[in-house]
C-alpha cells in the first residue's frame, strides 16, 4: 500500500472514531435525586443515624477506617442494612473474593427492593462489559460509566488507542469513591473496590484510609453523587453493552457458587475475618464516633469535560485552600502519589523554613506501583530535604505493619494508597485526592474536611506508625550533600547509599524525569 492510501485510511479511521464518540444504543437516561427526609427517616439506618446525631446538633459523626478488613466488612454490612437506596461510586471495580461478596450483596439488596446505583469510571470498566451488563439487567440496579468511549472496550490497549482522537478529554478520569446507604451513612476515602484494597490481595496489598460518616455531611456527599450521576458524562452502560434480560440471575448464581466454594474451602481471608469479627460483625457500624464539624468537598463533574484546565477556585483543591486557617505548628501529607511540582515544592519549603513541621509520607521506589510518578517526585526530593521537609517512603514489606496499626502485614508486598492531610492538631482532610498534578488539574476527586482533635490524634497515630524506620525509608542528605536512606534492618538502624528498587523501576523513574512527565502525573 502506498503512503497516500495509508494516510487516507488513517484519516477515515480517525473520523469514524470521532463520530462514534457521539454514537450509542438509544437507552433512556433519567435523572436521579437523593431520598427525601421523610424517606430517609423511614429506613432503619436513617432512624439510627438521626438518633445518634440528636445529641450533637450541627455536627456529624466520623470514624477512621485504617484496616482493610474492617473497611470491607463495613461495606458488606451496610449493603445488608440498606432499605431504600445504595449508591456506589468508584474509580475501579476489580476482581477477587471481596468484590464477589460485594456484588452478591448489591444484587441481594436489589432483590429486597433497594434501588442500587453503580457509577464507575469508564476507563477501568474496560473488559468488564459482560459482568456489568448482567448486573445492569436487574430491575432495581442501574450501572453508569463516567466519561465513556464506545470503541475498543474489550481491552485496555484498544480502548486507549481508539480514544486517541479525544485524548484531551479521555485522559481526565473520575477518581471519586463513595459508598452511600439510604442517604444516611456514607464511606469515602482512598479505597477502590478490589482485594488489594481490603488486605485480601496477592501478591500486593494497599495501606489505605477511609472515613465513615453519619449526620449532616452525608447530605452533601449524597448531593455530590447525584451531581455526577446526572451529569452528561455519566452514561448508561446499556448504551455500550447489553446482556440478556435474565443475565443478572446467572451472575447471582455464579457469585453464590463462588461464595459457597470459599466457605467450603475455608478461605484464609474469610477465616481470619470470622475470627476477628465473628457474629459481632454487624456491630462494627456502632463503633464510637467522633462528633465534629465536617465539610464534604468535591470537584464539579464538568472538570473532566473541558479541554482546558479548570480555574483553581472551582476545583476541590482551590476550595480546600480557601477553607484552611493559617498553620501554626505542623503539616502532615499522606499521599500514595506525591508530585509537589515547582510551586508545591516552594510552598512546602517556605512553610518548613518558617518553623512549621512539614512531614510527607509516600511510597518508596521499591513499593510504588507507578515508577513514572516516583520519578517526578524524585526530581523534587533534594530541594525538599534541603529546606527542612521531612520525607518518609514506605517500604514494600511490612513485617510489623498490622501490629503497628497501619493495617497491612509482611506476608505480601505492600504499597501506600492513602490520601490524607492533617493541619496542626485539629483539622484533617480524608478523601480520594493525591498530592499531584493529576488530582489538582485533570481528575475529579472527593473528600471530607473534619475539625476534630480526637480524630486527628487517631490519624496521626496511624501515620506516625508508618513513619518509623522499621516500616519506611527516611531519605536524608549527608555532609557532602549526598542522598541516603535510613531504615531498620535486622533490628538495627542502617544507612543505605543507594535507593532501594528494581532495575526496571529505576529506569522508569529516570525516564520519567528525562521526559518531563511531571505535569501529567
Amino acid at each position: 500500500m502506498t503512503r497516500r492510501p495509508c494516510l487516507r485510511a488513517l484519516a477515515v479511521w480517525l473520523v469514524l472514531a470521532l463520530l462514534a464518540g457521539c454514537a450509542g444504543t438509544p437507552v433512556p437516561r433519567e435523572h436521579g435525586l437523593a431520598l427525601r427526609e421523610a424517606e430517609i427517616r423511614g429506613t432503619w439506618l436513617g432512624q439510627w443515624a438521626r438518633q445518634a446525631a440528636a445529641a450533637h446538633e450541627g455536627r456529624s459523626g466520623f470514624a477512621l477506617l485504617a484496616r482493610g478488613e474492617e473497611a470491607f466488612v463495613l461495606r458488606a454490612n451496610l449493603a445488608e442494612q440498606a432499605t431504600r437506596r445504595l449508591d456506589v461510586q468508584t474509580y475501579l471495580l476489580g476482581e477477587g473474593q471481596t468484590v464477589q461478596v460485594l456484588l452478591h450483596r448489591l444484587i441481594g439488596a436489589a432483590e429486597r427492593g433497594v434501588e442500587v446505583r453503580l457509577l464507575l469510571d469508564d476507563l477501568t470498566a474496560t473488559g468488564q462489559g459482560d459482568r456489568l451488563a448482567a448486573l445492569d439487567r436487574h430491575p432495581n440496579i442501574q450501572v453508569r460509566v463516567f466519561n465513556p468511549w464506545p470503541l475498543g472496550r474489550n481491552h485496555l490497549v484498544t480502548r486507549v488507542l481508539f480514544a486517541l482522537p479525544a485524548m484531551r478529554r479521555q485522559h481526565r478520569r473520575m477518581h471519586n469513591k463513595t459508598w452511600i446507604v439510604d442517604n444516611a451513612v456514607a464511606i469515602t476515602g482512598g479505597r477502590n473496590l478490589g482485594d488489594e484494597y481490603f488486605n485480601a490481595g496477592e501478591p500486593r496489598n494497599f495501606a489505605d484510609i477511609d472515613l465513615l460518616a453519619v449526620g449532616e455531611v452525608v447530605d452533601d456527599l449524597s448531593l455530590s453523587f447525584d451531581l455526577y450521576w446526572n451529569h452528561f458524562l455519566s452514561q448508561p452502560l446499556a448504551r455500550y453493552h447489553i446482556a440478556e434480560p435474565e443475565a443478572w440471575r446467572g451472575l447471582f448464581v455464579e457469585l453464590s457458587r463462588h461464595l459457597a466454594e470459599q466457605r467450603d474451602s475455608d478461605s484464609p481471608y474469610f477465616v481470619a475475618l470470622r475470627a476477628r469479627y465473628g457474629a459481632a460483625a454487624a456491630d462494627t457500624l456502632f463503633r464510637e464516633l467522633h462528633w465534629a464539624e465536617g465539610q464534604a468537598l468535591w470537584d464539579p463533574p464538568g472538570k473532566a469535560a473541558g479541554r482546558q484546565r479548570s480555574p483553581l477556585e472551582e476545583t476541590l483543591f482551590g476550595v480546600l485552600l480557601d477553607q484552611l486557617p493559617e498553620l501554626e505548628s505542623r503539616l502532615v501529607i499522606v499521599s500514595a502519589y506525591f508530585v509537589p511540582a515547582e510551586q508545591g515544592t516552594a510552598l512546602l519549603a517556605r512553610l518548613a523554613e518558617s518553623g512549621i513541621r512539614v512531614e510527607v509520607i509516600t511510597n518508596s521506589l521499591e513499593a510504588t506501583d507507578n515508577a513514572w510518578v516516583h520519578g517526578a517526585y524524585a526530581t523534587r526530593r533534594r530541594a525538599l530535604l534541603e529546606n527542612g521537609v521531612r520525607l518518609h517512603e514506605l517500604r514494600s514489606r511490612q513485617p510489623n505493619g498490622e501490629n503497628a496499626g497501619i493495617g497491612i502485614t509482611g506476608s505480601s508486598l505492600s504499597s501506600l494508597h492513602s490520601k490524607a492531610v492533617s493541619f496542626d492538631e485539629d483539622l484533617v482532610f480524608i478523601g480520594s485526592f493525591n498530592a499531584d498534578p493529576r488530582s489538582v488539574i485533570w481528575n475529579t476527586e472527593v473528600g471530607v474536611l473534619v475539625e476534630s482533635e480526637p480524630l486527628v490524634t487517631e490519624f496521626l497515630a496511624f501515620v506516625e506508625a508508618g513513619m518509623t524506620p522499621s516500616l519506611s525509608y527516611l531519605p536524608g542528605l549527608d555532609g557532602a550533600g549526598r542522598l541516603y536512606w535510613l531504615t531498620e534492618l535486622d533490628g538495627r538502624l542502617a544507612r543505605l547509599a543507594r535507593e532501594p528498587g528494581s532495575v526496571r523501576a529505576r529506569f522508569l523513574a529516570w525516564l520519567s524525569g528525562v521526559l518531563g512527565l511531571e505535569p501529567w502525573l
